[in-house]
């Protein structure tokens, strides 16, 4: 085992990310990141702190003919025989997988917002008059195009389970990421961290400001006599938060598979607790905006769920990581 594999196996036994090494040892995330991944080699005074912080000696770290001394411990129930080795394949097959799921479901997502829309515009259309279809048959239509949008949703959640179930191991057993693994992750975290940051922002303010259509429309008292503004603004309302809320799901599945890699901290126990609720959560949102609608018939205010669950599923994980912190 060389110093790279030592610096990361004991790191992870402590429950360490790379930022909080890197505190410890006076130096920056990027330098320990480069140790892991065999770009650098720490001086002997950063091999003699390590060896203090590990409470290993240094001839453990120095000499990669010794990988017995301080092995990594076992969660309960586990054995060491449980743990597995993911190569660079692997990691790379899994991101590749990760980044698939995360447009199917964003997109499921978005479909599961618009699907409203036609019912909205075909009845208050045919009520104002302005199209001749009976308010009945307009109700039938939107209301078949709901089911189909959400049944197709549905469908790709389904697609989206069924195919990552190759990768369940990553949530259900102690993983070991393979030589230069962690290092490759890391940095593509890194590169995608701006992206991440961006997504999220523009994903937020576009379900914080999806109401301009509205209240213009009914500032300016657009088509008045007929209320199409209101209408059309009501439409606008709902595509600016699917879009919004598609940004922020998307986002943050990609970011999610970085974090199941690199297991850093208390990701693992974390993971299970978002995952255990990550399944049901659009599901819940959408039975509760289809029941709430269809009850009141009120579809032109029943869209403030949608901004609502958006900014939820944003922050429901960091909830969920102080909650599982608390706990333990």
């Amino acid at each position: 085992m060389i110093l790279a594999d030592k610096i990361i196996e004991n790191r992870k036994k402590n429950g360490w990310s790379q930022e909080e090494l890197a505190d410890m040892l006076d130096v920056s995330r990027q330098s320990v990141s480069k140790w892991e991944s065999a770009q650098a080699i720490p001086d002997m005074k950063k091999i003699v702190q390590l060896s203090e912080i590990f409470n290993v000696s240094t001839d453990y770290l120095l000499k990669d003919e010794i990988g017995t001394e301080n092995e990594m411990p076992v969660e309960k129930g586990e054995s060491k025989e449980d743990a597995v080795s993911v190569s660079m394949e692997e990691a790379n097959a899994f991101l590749e997988h990760n980044a698939k799921a995360a447009e199917l479901i964003a997109d499921g997502v978005m479909m599961c917002i618009v699907s409203p829309v036609i019912l909205i515009l075909l009845e208050g259309l045919s009520q104002s008059g302005t199209i001749s279809m009976k308010p009945g048959i307009a109700e039938a239509i939107g209301t078949g195009v709901i089911l189909v949008l959400v049944a197709i949703a549905v469908g790709m959640f389904i697609l989206c389970g069924m195919r990552g179930k190759r990768f369940e191991y990553l949530e259900n057993k102690k993983i070991e990421t393979q030589y230069g693994v962690t290092g490759y992750v890391r940095e593509l975290q890194d590169r995608y961290a701006n992206t991440h940051s961006r997504r999220i922002i523009v994903g937020v303010i576009l379900c914080i400001v999806a109401v301009i259509p509205v209240m213009t429309s009914e500032a300016i008292g657009y088509s008045t006599d007929t209320g199409d503004g209101i209408l059309i603004g009501t439409c606008s309302l709902l595509a600016c938060v699917a879009l919004g809320v598609r940004f922020i799901v998307l986002t943050c599945i990609i970011e999610g598979g970085y974090e199941k890699l690199l297991e850093e901290g208390d990701y693992k126990a974390i993971n299970k607790k978002v995952s255990s609720y990550d399944g049901i959560f659009w599901s819940i949102v959408t039975a509760i905006f289809l029941g709430w609608s269809f009850y009141t018939n009120d579809w032109h205010r029943s869209w403030i769920i949608w901004p609502v669950a958006g900014v939820l599923y944003a922050a429901y994980a960091g909830i969920i990581r102080v909650f599982v912190k608390d706990n333990k």
